[in-house]
């Protein structure tokens, strides 16, 4: 039976991390659930600890990729499940993200979420890494930048260094196709808070789009490499 570890960054997340953590418990099955909180202002870390295994602190707030490879460095499961710590109660629909791990159909199972309520955004940073994944690997990916995800560990060991922000899912996506990794898409029933249509929405979806033209420059420059030594 492999073991599965579960690990959730957090930031400023009180309002639902205790739901998203007591949906996981009671209704989801895993052996480890680790939490790592980048730098919190408010009682995230308090909440976690009623509820997950293993707390991280981090001082300051250093990204969200930097919180997700902490996480995965720390989790000693044979499968490592990426989740929001947003998702509620409909963290608990995360066995259907986990099964073609476990059945091995493939090696990252990436959530593909239900059409958001509202449109909010151009769609620019979306577009960007559908057809940034597209043009590096042939992979046509309907959830780009969706942070659900479920991953072998072997191939979490294959990975090298990943952005330590918002490109991270773009990253991982490039690096395990590059690898010769089975990445699939899975329809998963998760629900998370929707990013507005105001300046604090206006402001993430710029940071993402950088982030996310970083880590494709940086992967294209990495294939170019590794085409020279070849």
């Amino acid at each position: 039976m492999k073991k599965v570890s579960v690990v959730i960054p957090a930031y400023n997340e009180q309002a639902s991390i205790g739901d998203t953590l007591r949906a996981i418990r009671e209704r989801f099955f895993c052996d480890e659930l680790i939490v790592v909180d980048d730098g919190s202002k408010d009682q995230t870390a308090h909440i976690a600890s009623k509820w997950a295994d293993v707390v991280i602190r981090v001082p300051r707030n250093q990204g969200k990729g930097a919180a997700v490879q902490l996480g995965w460095k720390c989790a000693s499961g044979d499968v490592v499940m990426l989740l929001d710590g947003d998702l509620r109660d409909s963290a608990a629909e995360a066995a259907h993200l986990l099964t073609p791990v476990l059945q091995d159909v493939c090696d990252m199972a990436v959530a593909v979420l239900p059409p958001p309520t509202v449109k909010a955004g151009l769609g620019l940073a979306k577009g960007l890494a559908h057809h940034g994944i597209r043009m590096l690997t042939g992979f046509e990916a309907k959830a780009p930048l969706s942070g659900q995800r479920a991953i072998r560990r072997e191939l979490l060991n294959r990975l090298g260094s990943q952005d330590k922000g918002f490109g991270i899912e773009v990253g991982l996506t490039v690096d395990a196709l590059r690898a010769g990794y089975r990445v699939a898409e899975v329809p998963v029933f998760f629900s998370h808070r929707e990013t507005k249509n105001d300046w604090a929405g206006f402001c993430h979806r710029g940071n993402e789009f950088v982030a996310i033209s970083r880590t494709l420059c940086w992967k294209w420059w990495e294939g170019q490499e590794w085409k020279r030594k070849s």
